[in-house]
């Protein structure tokens, strides 16, 4: 069974997950039914994505075959940033249960702290970042909604049986403490990239102090980036000596050290791959423990290397200033 972390709540967050960004739509139902028969109990998901259907259509599967009951799975979805507007907060999660075929979310997080101008499904979905991709130059419209206009909504999400847990995605430390002051049920959990190149200890640190989960993703680095251009090959931890010798120490792969580097401190770790091989050898990381020497190697490794930062992609990409990070 896989060990989890406690919610302030006395809910229990798997420590390993499934990400689901960019698997395939082809991919998505039999990866999800694959990975529910090793084991994997923890499916992260997000209307971004694209895939919800099809991620949708695997745990059906997943529950009609009998591998697992729904109460034993936990999913994770995201609110996207064009549905920030209270009115549009609750149609957003109701879009994403339809498609995922559930009743409820276990967690329901706000994706980022971005508020865009409003896309209708019917007009496109998921609506991506820009507002009009045919304009002659698209760009994307920041929309003037505060987090705790966002925040209220989601609370009611909650209260109506929705969502089991609500958190918050790529949020930084000041945004974090500034939602603690109003919110009436603080974020469960924040997820946030984090690797040993980018350690984040002091946002951990405040997470811990405040009962907030902390769940990372892309936890092997700059893997998922490579191929869009955000990162290069130089960068992959998985090659670097400190990793590979920690993994020959233990017979184990490169990936397993950094997953179990992830757990073993304290957070909750959602790799994704496409490989269905690869789904038992991430879910391996309980049966060997890194010591302290070890740990304190990776902990070492950190450069504050951010891959996924808006404040780089949406400018290369979209075309659009909009920093969330200093």
């Amino acid at each position: 069974m896989i060990p989890s972390l406690s919610l302030r709540s006395g809910a229990q967050l798997p420590v390993l997950g499934l990400g689901m960004w960019k698997i395939p739509n082809e991919q998505c139902a039999s990866l999800v039914q694959a990975a529910a028969e090793v084991g994997y109990r923890h499916f992260d998901s997000a209307c971004d994505y694209g895939n919800e259907r099809e991620v949708g259509d695997g745990l059906r599967g997943v529950i009609d075959s009998g591998v697992c009951r729904r109460e034993d799975l936990w999913v994770t979805s995201k609110l996207w940033n064009t549905f920030h507007r209270s009115e549009h907060v609750e149609a957003a999660c109701r879009k994403t249960l339809n498609d995922l075929q559930l009743d409820y979310l276990d967690l329901y997080l706000i994706h980022f702290p971005i508020p865009l101008r409003y896309v209708s499904p019917e007009q496109r979905y998921p609506p991506g970042w820009f507002f009009d991709p045919e304009a002659a130059e698209p760009k994307m419209e920041i929309d003037r909604v505060s987090v705790a206009e966002t925040w209220a909504a989601m609370e009611q999400l909650k209260q109506s049986g929705l969502v089991k847990e609500i958190g918050v995605c790529n949020f930084n430390i000041a945004l974090l403490r500034d939602m603690l002051a109003y919110a009436n049920d603080p974020p469960a959990v924040l997820q946030v990239e984090t690797h040993p190149y980018l350690t984040q200890e002091k946002l951990f640190q405040f997470c811990r102090e405040e009962q907030i989960a902390y769940t990372a993703f892309s936890p092997l680095g700059a893997l998922s980036y490579h191929e869009i251009g955000m990162a290069d090959g130089s960068d992959s931890l998985l090659q670097i000596e400190p990793i590979r010798a920690i993994a020959a120490a233990h017979d184990r792969s490169p990936a397993q050290v950094l997953l179990r580097w992830g757990v073993q401190r304290g957070t909750a770790v959602i790799p994704k791959t496409t490989k269905t091989e690869r789904l038992a050898e991430n879910f391996s990381l309980f049966d060997f423990s890194l010591s302290d020497a070890e740990m304190a190697t990776i902990d070492g490794l950190n450069r504050n290397q951010r891959y996924n930062d808006p404040g780089v992609f949406c400018q290369a990409a979209f075309n659009t200033f909009c920093p969330i990070y200093e």
